[in-house]
């Protein structure tokens, strides 16, 4: 209580009820309908509301973006659109590499496939992007010749490994992901 005390009051918060002791008063006091009583937080609540104020504005992390779909040319749009919701941001080369990670599965492992595509901020300002699909086998293997300019593939890992700072591809028991990092715009 004394860390939430502190991190309330540099942030020029003060409460007249944290002034008292918290967990004899805890047990009487009842808020009116609809209101939170600070002082009936538990240690857990308290440290999560400190964390929170002491991040010095920064952004609070978001659950990852999880979805489960069938790999089919008509869902990339909507996906496209998704990720750029859940970044909150125009995101352009996140929404390639979506896109391309997905596609390569359509084309490659089967139309209609189920996939679970993941993006999440990570630690150190990275927007880490995954595709899992269930063939475990059928490995993404960058083209060995370049692509010719009237070519109509070849060039989604060649894509992938321009923008992306790195990526690369684990293989499970019931399947793989191929994922990547890139650096969140500012």
């Amino acid at each position: 209580m004394d860390d939430l005390r502190a991190a309330l009051s540099a942030h020029g918060v003060t409460l007249p009820s944290l002034r008292v002791d918290l967990p004899s008063f805890a047990g009487k006091y009842r808020p009116p309908a609809g209101l939170v009583a600070l002082g009936n937080c538990n240690a857990v609540t308290a440290r999560k509301l400190v964390a929170v104020l002491r991040s010095d504005g920064k952004a609070i992390s978001r659950p990852p973006l999880d979805v489960e779909l069938p790999a089919l040319p008509g869902a990339l749009q909507g996906l496209r659109r998704t990720v750029r919701w859940y970044l909150d941001a125009p995101c352009p080369d996140v929404q390639l590499c979506v896109t391309e990670l997905v596609t390569n599965v359509i084309r490659h492992v089967g139309e209609g496939t189920p996939v679970r595509v993941r993006v999440a901020r990570t630690d150190g300002d990275r927007i880490r992007v995954e595709v899992t699909d269930p063939a475990r086998q059928a490995l993404p293997v960058p083209a060995s010749v370049p692509s010719t300019l009237d070519d109509e593939d070849g060039r989604g890992l060649a894509l992938l490994d321009a923008v992306a700072l790195r990526w690369s591809v684990e293989q499970g028991v019931e399947g793989k992901t191929v994922w990547c990092e890139l650096a969140e715009a500012h």
